[in-house]
């Protein structure tokens, strides 16, 4: 996982969620059980808050931020779509936030709601309970169906799942480790190691 302390702001990871090694969850963030936060996606909670719940997805190079001191609350099962920006204060369970949406600040997103593909929620506007909004800005195209349920709750699901499968099946193929950062105060490989010898102490290093 990419868990970064900020001062004194600690991330705090569910057992059964998934944060993939490419994300980057930073100071202040809560994320429940059976969240998947998908590769690229960026949780900052640097000086704001941030509360993922339960079978939340947020989807790969997605960004989430608050102000400084707010709090951003994202609900049950939520769908954080690839590449949407949210600054919002709450999105209610089961909504859906589609690719590349971008959710000002001030802005409440109701239980069921959806935010289309590529749509901007302008700061301080709410969108209803179970309503769709599409464009820029944003505007009401209509009530959320049964279908529309039906759609997402499969591909909520898909993620729950996906949670659960990525400890055990993900697997790098091309035998090189991922890079890991130094933690503060360790000495790297090249520094602070005695000049011209082996670091196993047995005896000098020879130069190829």
């Amino acid at each position: 996982m990419a868990l970064y302390r900020f001062g004194d702001r600690v991330p705090r990871v569910a057992p059964g969620a998934w944060v993939s090694d490419s994300a980057l969850v930073i100071g202040d963030v809560e994320i429940a059980e059976s969240c998947y936060i998908g590769h690229g996606a960026i949780l900052r909670g640097d000086y704001g808050s941030i509360r993922i719940g339960p079978g939340t997805a947020v989807e790969e190079n997605a960004t989430i931020h608050i102000r400084p001191d707010g709090l951003s609350v994202l609900g049950e099962r939520v769908t954080v779509g690839h590449g949407a920006i949210l600054h919002c204060n709450c999105v209610g369970d089961f909504a859906v936030i589609g690719m590349g949406a971008i959710v000002g600040f001030d802005v409440e997103v109701g239980e069921w709601a959806i935010v289309a593909e590529g749509c901007v929620v302008p700061m301080g506007r709410n969108v209803a309970p179970g309503r769709v909004v599409m464009g820029v800005p944003a505007t009401d195209a209509g009530e959320v169906l049964e279908r529309h349920r039906a759609f997402w709750n499969y591909g909520k699901q898909l993620y729950v799942d996906l949670a659960a499968r990525y400890p055990h099946e993900f697997e790098r193929l091309d035998g090189r480790a991922p890079r890991r950062r130094k933690r503060a105060g360790t000495l790297s490989a090249g520094r602070g190691a005695p000049s011209g010898r082996r670091r196993d102490g047995g005896g000098p290093a020879r130069r190829p």
